[in-house]
């Protein structure tokens, strides 16, 4: 897909100067990694030189470390498991967190901002990293970029996004983009996939993000990695949304969640594993980055409780005597009242609000309220009005202009800045008619006002009018409801599918099918940046023994054994397969040949050093390793593999328990550590 940005309007911003850029340091870092010629060590030595930067790289690879990993506590180490590409995205996301952490858009919140975009970077690496359809490290900075094109508009155009930003809460159907795109001829999703390819992203994740916000818009067949990647940025979004949301809103956001997270194939109990670990690892890098963090309950408890909301099953529900007092509703037989029951006898029964500090006025207008079957409940001021409309979630609200503490505007312009309180149809009763206020009214949110004196004809008119809007608004929620949920189910079952055609069931990894797709892909990412790419061969020695003396059962616990050493040895950004009985394939992407075989002597050093104890026997396991990388000679990925097959033979060819190569610069085995 061609950039969607006009390419010569995307130049000219570039030309001005005021696109968000890397800067000092992180600067430095990208353009050392872009020069071939430069080595690990003159990175290292940069990359000191910003102490809060080494803080965050030790950490970004901690995070990393996975199976019998100890941890890193060095900048050469972090480089090895992060790996240059992550290196180099991490010192630009950072760079810019720490440059633009304010500005002239007021209406721009840079510290939600920044951390919502740490949430969502937290959430693609621990979708990712159960998903395996990119290097977890890589998409962390992915999704901490993901929202890039919104902090540029707020920077090229301070007073205009300003403008644009406000306009959202007088327009609430209308979607940001659009509102962006009348504006200023183009939008944020644009502008931040066109900033994430200049930056050197590839392919795979700058077109992603352009979709992450719509991705039936993209095309991509159910199940390929740019479809995951997509699915998976827009669950990594929503995660960050119920993080920041306020207390009483998140639980109604659960069912959303789980329906976004079927759609990469997760279950309910792994969208809330998944989450849980989110939450974790924001509380910590919250505090590295100095960014503002939010307590955040187990997401199954919120689950649990959002369901008993839905069901109207919360037990501190208004309770109040039949005898007419502001505030009551009606009980229920057994004296509790449900503020989300509708009333089966009148199908057009609403839940609403009233909000005004005159409790006369509360009564006059509940009274003519419950005339026409619709269910009441009230709150003396904005601040409880707020509390009710998040945890009752009314139909309609009725509130008064004027109001001590906040005021009917105020409280409307703060619901609309959530999800709950978008949707709610809100009618302001003022006697102000002056067109400049009434102007103000519609420009924060008011869908309809009421003059006083009320008019109880006027009013049920009035309301009968909200209602039309509110049941044409339903069912188009349950239309998309049932979609979304018939869409959920389906990428479920494909993904299970999926996951059984391209996994080994004895180790768990990756099939020899995925192992020749995938390395397609790197293939032409390695094309495209010209950046080097390595395969290794791995072969457990005289594995036919063990299966013809010990039996097959046995040969299987040898290969999990291998496996899981061969696991815990690689960096994160390598992909390893199974391909054949006792045959492994390990991608390298970004890897030279000496690196790689550095990387295959640790893989034949685990395997050798991890000998498995079956029924009081120690059973030993080497490999030998063929190591290949690509050259100029090289056509197609095939070629690749073969090489990496003929250094393989050599290697048993030696005596086996060896790495080799058949290619320049180390023609024989590697001496081990």
């Amino acid at each position: 897909m061609a950039l969607p940005i006009n390419i010569a309007k995307f130049e000219h911003l570039k030309a001005s100067g005021d696109l968000p850029s890397p800067k000092g340091v992180a600067l430095a870092i990208i353009r050392l990694i872009q020069d071939e010629g430069s080595a690990i060590g003159d990175l290292a030595r940069v990359i000191k030189t910003d102490p809060a930067f080494v803080g965050r790289l030790i950490k970004a690879a901690n995070g990393l470390a996975g199976y019998n990993r100890r941890a890193i506590a060095s900048v050469q180490e972090a480089l090895l498991v992060l790996g240059l590409p992550a290196v180099r995205t991490l010192a630009l996301g950072f760079s810019l967190l720490s440059s633009y952490r304010d500005g002239n858009c007021k209406a721009f919140d840079y510290d939600r901002f920044w951390t919502g975009c740490l949430v969502q970077g937290l959430a693609m690496q621990a979708i990712t990293q159960r998903t395996r359809v990119a290097a977890a490290e890589e998409v962390f900075c992915l999704g901490l970029l993901a929202r890039v094109g919104e902090l540029a508009l707020a920077t090229l155009y301070s007073v205009e996004y300003d403008k644009v930003l406000k306009r959202t809460l007088e327009f609430r159907d209308v979607p940001l983009v659009t509102l962006e795109q009348q504006a200023f001829a183009l939008n944020h999703r644009e502008l931040g996939a066109a900033m994430l390819a200049d930056w050197g992203l590839p392919r795979v994740f700058h077109e992603p993000a352009y979709f992450a916000e719509a991705p039936e818009e993209a095309g991509y067949s159910e199940g390929s990695r740019e479809y995951v990647i997509t699915r998976s940025l827009g669950m990594a979004a929503y995660v960050a949304d119920v993080c920041l949301a306020e207390e009483r809103e998140r639980p109604n956001l659960m069912s959303k969640l789980f329906a976004i997270g079927a759609e990469v194939g997760f279950d309910r109990a792994t969208v809330n594993e998944v989450c849980d670990g989110v939450v974790q690892e924001w509380q910590a890098w919250g505090s590295l980055l100095e960014l503002e963090t939010r307590t955040v309950p187990p997401f199954e408890e919120l689950a649990s409780k959002g369901e008993e909301l839905a069901a109207g099953l919360k037990p501190e529900a208004p309770v109040m005597s039949q005898g007419g007092a502001a505030g009551a509703v009606p009980p229920t037989a057994g004296g509790v009242v449900d503020p989300f029951e509708m009333d089966s006898a009148s199908p057009r029964a609403m839940r609403v609000l009233i909000v005004d500090d005159d409790a006369s006025m509360r009564a006059f207008v509940r009274k003519i309220l419950e005339t026409v079957g619709h269910q009441v409940i009230e709150a003396p001021d904005g601040r409880s009005g707020m509390e009710m409309a998040l945890e009752f979630q009314p139909h309609l609200m009725i509130v008064d202009w004027i109001m001590p503490g906040i005021s009917g505007i105020e409280l409307t312009r703060a619901l609309r800045q959530t999800k709950i309180g978008r949707g709610v149809y809100i009618l302001i009763m003022t006697s102000l008619e002056a067109d400049e206020r009434l102007i103000e009214a519609f420009e924060n949110g008011v869908d309809d006002f009421m003059s006083k004196p009320i008019n109880p004809r006027v009013l049920a008119a009035r309301l009968r009018a909200g209602q039309r809007v509110i049941r044409l608004q339903q069912e188009l929620d349950r239309d998309r409801e049932e979609i979304r949920r018939f869409a959920a189910e389906l990428a479920v079952s494909n993904r299970r599918l999926q996951e059984v055609a391209l996994t080994d069931a004895l180790t768990g990894f990756p099939n020899r099918r995925y192992a020749i797709e995938r390395v397609q892909q790197e293939w032409q990412v390695s094309s495209r940046n010209r950046r080097p790419l390595s395969t290794m061969v791995i072969d457990v020695d005289m594995f036919k023994m063990y299966n013809d003396t010990h039996g097959h059962d046995i040969g299987d616990a040898v290969l999990k054994q291998v496996a899981g050493a061969v696991k815990g040895a690689l960096r994160a950004q390598d992909v390893v397969a199974r391909t054949g009985g006792d045959e492994f394939l390990v991608i390298c992407p970004d890897t030279g040949l000496d690196a790689a075989l550095a990387c295959a002597e640790r893989v034949r050093f685990a395997v050798e050093s991890a000998p498995l104890l079956l029924d009081g026997r120690i059973l030993g396991a080497s490999v030998s390793i063929g190591v290949a990388t690509r050259d100029n000679v090289m056509k197609e990925p095939d070629a690749l593999i073969k090489r990496a097959d003929q250094a393989l033979y050599l290697a048993k060819s030696k005596g086996r328990n060896c790495v080799m190569t058949a290619q320049a610069p180390r023609p024989g085995p590697v001496v081990p550590p």
